[in-house]
């Protein structure tokens, strides 16, 4: 800015003294630049400030600004010259609040004005004069930009009326990067594009800028003074007081009402215009919430405070008709143009709370209908403030005006603003009621819209959470490890899924599998598969033959969708994976003697709804404390690159060693999800395969003889003294009678097999040729059976049936006691 005060330049001179002639254009004008701290003392003082006001930059810095700048008193009409030191104490001409009210703090909006000033050694002085209020976390409060309008008299051509300064980096206090970077928020009502022209228009030129233009883009903007403006500025001031007083108007001033009436619709459509352009550029609920809220501040008003009903932020439907007294209402955003900090101990975002019948909030959400209230008084302040416990927000609010808009759509009241103007900002008036109605509906249905998504977004999540099972952390002889992540298009809620069922012999079912596509259709498909795999996995098929039932199955179910899956049955005794696959990825096996890890190499197979194609299962021995990963391709597989380099990475990051299964799994994440913009949902499954000690398991063959139930009893209690564990044997000896008894009456001839694992449970199975599940029985008193499954039930930790190939196992666990 310095640098154009000391050129000289002025609008309509041609070129200035030291100023190229292409770049004398109208708008480069000399500007005094004065930066006011918090304290109001002078922390910038330019020289154009020096040669505005007289004043020298030592004698300014650290002075209190309102006894150096034009801020008080009558535009003296009369001849006499003002005396007071550096021309002090000269108000505005009545376009707006004087610049006290700024320098005081009174004022946190952009503000403006003309003063006439007397300069020692000069003439009288016309200045207009700026006032932008700094926020942030700087020491500095206002930035002050003062131009001497003699320079704008001397260019008669000039058919504009308003002008709205600029500023450049080329000043010389602190922050004047930020001031520069900070444009569009310092001249809310001007465009981002509009803003980057004239910044890159002073840059270019390295001069200060009033930019000239035939529209209004600046909330306040001063008069030229040119008298046959000010005549026309003065005419329609008297029909604008006509028009609010309800005076006759005559003749002569129709025209005036007029071209008011025009600016002030042609004003209010462009604000709307430019709000609707501002909001709705998501669906993110909270950041419509948040768009909304800037949108108003501080161009229209100066606080506005957002509520929702509880049920919106919540992304749940809520019951029709009007709220009551009981309605919670959240208050979801809070935006204003006072120091920061100041609303937020009182008013919290955040809060939710109910409204009393007497308050203007309860008529505008049970209405539907705006409610303005010219200015809070006294009383009304008391009786808004005696909602909040403990606060006291009558100054916050008192004396200032207040608009109530409702934020509704298909004539549902979603929330409502509450819009506030300082005391010295003119009052909301019934045009403002109206734009204020257009804002809110036009809001109401963005707002609507995010609710909605967020809504079915919701459900989405939920159907998909519930179809996910919650897998424990430890099987016999595995630990497991998941991980889901949802992908990132707007349809996230996917297809993909994990699996693992307790099988008999202490083995474990491990599955992932994918259904191809996206939403609520995929995940309903999803959940059919999972849950039909459970079923024929609890009845111990081969997982080639559970593969081939799977897509018999999803044939009938229709051929609209095709799933990929991975099917392992994991054998701790035997040491061994039993794997077959339809379509999936392969999973990797590391290995845990040499840390080195691989892709198993399976027969791909088809995928699941193809039909009609075999598929094969292979056996691949495996060692405790190998890991197996099993996951969905949205891990791998990034659009534009071959999927081997996500196997690979796969294979890399897998084989990392981890503290535990989670840091295992979220190593894998962070290797395969750097480059971002993942679109797919991912299912991760991770299992570490501890393998049980052949000493851990003891197996019988017993006969098909009653007497063989006091064998059974015999034989588990000495091996469970021999393990140690002495406290069990009651209780396990008896479950054990009551399983071989009820087998040796079922069986059609083939030998009883007894088994006792040692694990993380007691596990004990008995196997028979009977293919027929038992299942619970109501026995009565007089009843001499019936009443053994009812024990083992109320006895065991856990027990259950499952078919075998040959009949059937019936099982149940017992806790063991904790090791001292």
């Amino acid at each position: 800015m310095d640098r154009g005060t000391e050129t000289g330049a002025t609008p309509g001179r041609g070129a200035g003294e030291g100023v190229p002639a292409e770049h004398a254009a109208a708008g480069r004008i000399p500007l005094a630049v004065v930066v006011v701290d918090r304290e109001g003392l002078v922390s910038h003082w330019s020289r154009g400030a020096r040669r505005l006001f007289g004043a020298s930059k030592e004698e300014a810095l650290g002075q209190p600004a309102v006894d150096l700048l034009p801020v008080s008193g009558a535009l003296p009409d009369d001849g006499d010259e003002d005396t007071t030191p550096y021309g002090a104490h000269l108000a505005d001409d009545g376009l707006g609040p004087d610049l006290e009210s700024s320098l005081d703090g009174r004022l946190s909006y952009p503000a403006s004005g003309r003063a006439r000033l007397t300069v020692p050694g000069r003439d009288r002085v016309d200045v207009l004069w700026w006032a932008y209020p700094l926020v942030g976390p700087g020491h500095e409060r206002l930035l002050v930009l003062a131009a001497d309008t003699d320079v704008l008299r001397q260019d008669d051509d000039v058919a504009v009326e308003r002008i709205a300064p600029g500023f450049a980096l080329h000043t010389n206090f602190p922050g004047a990067d930020e001031l520069a970077r900070r444009l569009p928020e310092i001249l809310p009502s001007m465009s981002v594009g509009e803003s980057a022209r004239i910044v890159a228009q002073i840059l270019e030129l390295g001069y200060p800028v009033l930019e000239f233009s035939q529209n209004d883009l600046v909330p306040v903007t001063p008069d030229w003074g040119v008298p046959r403006r000010a005549e026309r500025k003065a005419r329609r001031e008297r029909a604008a007081r006509a028009a609010q007083t309800g005076e006759p108007l005559p003749e002569d001033l129709q025209d005036d009402v007029e071209d008011l009436e025009y600016a002030a619709v042609r004003e209010r459509l462009e604000f709307l215009n430019d709000v609707s352009g501002r909001i709705g550029t998501s669906l993110d609920l909270s950041r419509t919430i948040i768009e909304v809220s800037k949108a108003v501040v501080p161009r229209f008003t100066d606080v506005a405070g957002t509520y929702l009903r509880e049920q919106v932020v919540a992304g749940e439907g809520f019951p029709d008709g009007v709220p009551d007294t009981t309605t919670m209402w959240h208050r979801v955003a809070l935006e204003h143009t006072d120091e920061p900090g100041r609303w937020d101990d009182v008013v919290p975002v955040g809060e939710a709370m109910p409204f009393p019948a007497h308050t203007p909030f309860f008529q505008c959400m049970t209405s539907g209908q705006p409610v303005l209230v010219p200015r809070i008084s006294e009383q009304m302040g008391h009786m808004i403030a005696s909602q909040f416990e403990k606060r006291d927000i009558r100054p916050l609010i008192t004396g200032r005006s207040m608009l109530v808009v409702p934020l509704k759509a298909r004539n549902v009241v979603l929330g409502f603003m509450i819009l506030l103007r300082h005391p010295e900002r003119v009052e909301f008036n019934d045009m403002d009621r109206v734009t204020g109605a257009e804002l809110a509906a036009r809001a109401g249905l963005v707002l609507d819209n995010a609710r909605m998504y967020t809504y079915q977004e919701s459900v989405a999540e939920t159907l998909q959470d519930s179809m996910l099972p919650h897998i424990p952390p430890r099987m016999a002889g595995c630990d497991i490890a998941t991980r889901y992540l949802p992908g990132t298009l707007l349809g996230r809620v996917g297809g993909d899924w994990f699996d693992s069922v307790k099988l008999p012999g202490a083995r474990t079912a491990l599955v992932v599998g994918d259904v191809m596509g996206h939403g609520l259709n995929s995940a309903a498909m999803m959940g059919q598969l999972r849950t039909a795999v459970q079923t024929m996995a609890a009845l111990d098929l081969p997982p080639a033959q559970l593969l081939r039932n799977l897509d018999d199955l999803a044939q009938r179910l229709g051929e609209t969708y095709l799933a990929t899956c991975l099917y392992a049955v994991y054998d701790p005794i035997a040491s061994e994976l039993h794997i077959a696959n339809a379509g999936h990825i392969p999973p990797v096996l590391v290995r845990a003697e040499d840390g080195r890890s691989e892709l198993l190499d399976l027969p791909t197979g088809a995928p699941i709804g193809v039909g009609g194609v075999p598929f094969e299962a292979v056996r691949v021995r495996v060692e405790p404390g190998d890991r197996l990963v099993m996951c969905t391709d949205g891990l791998v597989e990034v659009r534009g690159e071959d999927i081997g380099v996500g196997l690979a990475t796969l294979c890399e990051s897998a084989a990392h060693p981890a503290a535990s299964m989670d840091d295992a799994c979220d190593t894998i994440i962070r290797a395969l999800n750097t480059a971002g913009g993942r679109k797919d949902d991912v299912a991760l499954l991770l299992a570490r395969l501890n393998g049980i000690e052949p000493d851990d398991v003891a197996e019988w063959r017993l006969a098909l003889d009653p007497a063989e139930a006091g064998r059974a009893r015999a034989v588990v209690r000495e091996q469970l003294y021999d393990w140690g564990l002495d406290k069990l044997v009651d209780s396990a000896s008896l479950l054990v009678s009551e399983l071989v008894t009820n087998a040796v009456r079922h069986s059609h001839g083939r030998p009883l097999e007894l088994r006792l694992v040692r694990g993380e449970t007691l596990l004990c199975e008995v196997d028979d040729d009977d293919h027929s599940l038992p299942t619970l029985l109501s026995a009565e008193p007089t009843d001499e059976s019936g009443r053994g499954l009812r024990v083992v039930s109320t006895l065991a930790r856990e027990w259950g049936t499952s078919r075998t190939g040959a009949g059937k196992t019936v099982w149940f666990e017992l806790t063991l006691p904790r090791r001292r």
